[in-house]
């Protein structure tokens, strides 16, 4: 039987260089294992230098050195130790913003305009403070605080916005101002209606009687809006006003009735209506104006204003071949337009700081008679919002900027 030769002493293995302070374990842990505590060596001293492959210190600056990671017991021992990825510099998406210290001088800017004309700021706040009151049954009745529109009218350009006064965000009031632009028909026969009504200051729900009479005033306006564009084109003027004397005293014979049947006095319903018809054709240049009650009609020419409130007759004169019915004059005008001109339609309560604040007109004057042309409507929310001392009503304008 041959001998088996007796086993020799078993070679050491080359024991890899590992941080004194984390001992290798001996087995891998299990699902079930706890994890080993943390060695008090890292915990309270200080984190051990990086090494190098052959166990000597790495020096330190520029990017993090690549630190070799312990390979674990599964791993063959030929394969390379992982290291980790060096992180990849950020690159900038644009130039660097300058940078600001104590010392620096801060940037210039341009200096605002504090958002009134006049002889000093308004009483009131210039931002709202209250909310109109609602209900769950009335929510369909709300008015936002701000109406803002805008568009090509065939060689114009318009705008239109409407803004809730200084009084009535301060007491949480609706807007009693209404606004409705609208386009009837395609192509050069179209024709582009801008209505406003005013309610009354005293009369409960008079933004809601605004609101309806030019909803009733637009209906009847589409229904014939083209005879309305061709008699434009025509230039009519007669059959023009009066169609349109005929159409506003139905609207407001209809609010009249309303407000009786509701047990309303006389007057508690719109005070006023102004509506501007403007035809899509870029060839025709003639724009109507019809309506009935305070407001403003105005042209910016040459840089100056001219009031172009068409004059009713007085008390005692003849009225013309039909008498007035009850209620604010009929008006009408039918100006040409032309090149560079501006023409604005308001409500009351712009019209009246307008005419009555000489600083509100030339500031107005000096910020659409420029050859950038006719503002955004941003900016054109901003020059309706100008705000005069005395002037609290609700600010309801349209401009037409002619090419």
């Amino acid at each position: 039987m041959p001998t088996v030769p007796e086993a020799g002493p078993v070679p050491p293995v080359a024991a890899r260089a590992v941080s004194p302070a984390v001992p290798v374990p001996d087995a891998v842990p299990g699902p079930g294992a706890a994890l080993a505590e943390v060695p008090t060596a890292l915990a309270d001293g200080p984190v051990p230098a990086p090494r190098g492959p052959g166990g000597g210190q790495r020096d330190g600056g520029g990017a993090p050195p690549l630190m070799p990671l312990a390979r674990a017991p599964w791993e063959p021992p030929d394969d390379p130790p992982l290291r980790h990825a060096p992180e990849r510099p950020a690159v900038p998406l644009g130039p660097a913003a300058p940078r600001t210290g104590p010392d620096s001088p801060a940037p210039a800017r341009a200096a605002a305009h504090p958002g009134h004309v006049g002889d000093g700021p308004p009483t009131y706040e210039p931002e709202p403070t209250a909310l109109p009151a609602a209900t769950a049954e009335n929510l369909a009745r709300i008015t936002p605080d701000t109406a803002l529109d805008g568009a090509r009218c065939g060689s114009g350009v318009l705008r239109a916005a409407s803004i809730r006064g200084d009084s009535a965000r301060y007491r949480g009031e609706p807007r009693r101002d209404a606004l409705l632009t609208v386009r009837f028909g395609r192509g050069p026969t179209a024709l582009v209606l801008v209505a406003t009504a005013s309610g009354a200051r005293a009369a409960e729900g008079s933004h809601l009687a605004a609101a309806d009479l030019c909803r009733w005033i637009g209906g009847a306006v589409g229904r014939s809006h083209a005879r309305l564009a061709e008699d434009i084109r025509a230039d009519r003027r007669g059959d023009l006003r009066a169609g349109l004397h005929r159409l506003t005293d139905r609207g407001f014979g209809r609010l009249r009735s309303t407000a009786a049947e509701s047990g309303a006095e006389s007057g508690e319903h719109p005070a006023g209506l102004r509506c501007l018809l403007i035809p899509a054709d870029p060839e025709c240049r003639t724009r109507v104006f019809f309506g009935a009650g305070p407001g403003g009609l105005f042209r910016l020419r040459d840089g100056a204003w001219q009031d172009l409130e068409p004059p009713h007759p007085a008390a005692g004169e003849p009225a013309g071949e039909q008498p007035e019915p009850p209620g604010p004059p009929f008006r009408f005008l039918a100006p040409v337009a032309r090149s560079g001109d501006t023409l604005l339609l308001c409500g009351p309560g712009f019209a009246d700081p307008l005419r009555g604040e000489p600083a509100l007109a030339a500031e107005l004057a000096a910020r659409w008679a420029t050859p950038a042309g006719p503002p955004g409507l941003a900016a054109f929310l901003t020059d309706v919002g100008l705000r005069v001392k005395g002037y609290a009503d609700d600010r309801t304008a349209a401009a037409l900027w002619e090419s």
